[in-house]
């Protein structure tokens, strides 16, 4: 199997196969982090206004593009339409607000972010009832939605748009009414949670696909108080038994298994080292018997970490997508 550093989207423009997440730092360790990113080798960075960073992220490449060590046009900005703008009036007030906290002029990819929606209150993207639950905004119309996004790369704002977190019936339903390719889709995959018949729907229909938590995010597990239901997939024995074969980190194993695959991982850390290793991805291959091992360590529907628990009431949301 050829071995490929990007992935070229369906507007023939290409996306380095190995990005940046940014979800869960903070504003200190973020700086510092997109700084060492981008000098190891990162030219994809993924970004999204509920992570509540964007500024942050602006203010680095600023500073990077201001050095003239990198130009625009060097890297691919990834954002996110939040779920409290998921209505078409808000899509492009959204959009530029994004723009000028990433001080850009454009993206390279614009994301729905969630199937469903929020009522918008101010600047409250999370707004909540006392009770804790979520505000809901039950009309969610995606076409309607898609349209307005179809607008914003028309208008040059974008270069490209997809979709995150939505289900299959969901894509297909935008498939059919999409003048301008759905460029992407945004999933959580890791070696517990491969979504195989997923990966093989969005290849059929020519969506390529980003995996956000692909190494199986310890972070949110802890968050979600689910470490006992989901062990660590980098410590899982087969996973060590074939890092060591290769002299590599359990996660350069676990990222190159689905970048070998042809999907997009957008690998989080605020650890110098380890954001140095999680892109030393080239120049080696996982044999056949590697794989074969690692795609038998998928546990299926239970294996998924983000289902959305943390955002209490989503799941009485008529396009809540894990129905």
């Amino acid at each position: 199997m050829s071995e490929s550093t990007s992935v070229v989207l369906p507007n023939g423009r290409c996306a380095p196969i190995v990005g940046f997440g940014t979800w869960q730092a903070s504003e200190e360790e973020l700086e510092a982090a997109i700084d060492n990113a981008i000098e190891a080798g990162y030219r994809h960075i993924d970004a999204a206004p509920v992570y509540l960073n964007e500024h942050v992220i602006g203010r680095v490449l600023k500073k990077w593009f201001d050095s003239g060590k990198i130009k625009r046009e060097d890297l691919f900005i990834v954002t996110k339409l939040p779920p409290t703008g998921n209505r078409p009036e808000s899509v492009e007030k959204y959009l530029k607000k994004s723009l000028k906290d990433l001080q850009l002029e454009y993206l390279d990819l614009y994301l729905i972010h969630t199937p469903f929606g929020f009522v918008e209150e101010g600047d409250d993207l999370h707004p909540k009832y006392e009770n804790g639950d979520m505000k809901m905004d039950m009309d969610t119309d995606h076409l309607a939605v898609w349209a307005e996004m179809e607008k914003q790369v028309v208008n040059g704002l974008t270069k490209a748009i997809g979709l995150s977190n939505f289900n299959s019936k969901q894509i297909d339903r935008v498939l059919k009414a999409a003048k301008v390719p759905v460029s992407m889709l945004q999933i959580e995959l890791h070696l517990y949670f491969q979504q195989k018949e997923m990966v093989d729907f969005c290849k059929s229909r020519d969506v390529p696909i980003t995996a956000f938590s692909p190494l199986g995010t310890r972070g949110l597990v802890q968050l979600l108080g689910k470490n006992d239901t989901l062990p660590d997939c980098m410590a899982n024995p087969k996973v060590l038994e074939i890092a060591k074969k290769h002299s590599k980190t359990p996660a350069q194993i676990s990222l190159k298994h689905l970048i070998q695959k042809g999907v997009i991982v957008i690998p989080k850390s605020t650890n110098p080292q380890r954001i140095k290793d999680n892109i030393q991805l080239f120049g080696w291959m996982l044999d056949a018997e590697d794989v074969a091992e690692l795609d038998n360590l998928d546990q299926g529907a239970k294996g998924r970490i983000c289902d959305f628990s943390f955002l209490p009431g989503t799941n009485k949301h008529p396009e809540f997508p894990f129905k």
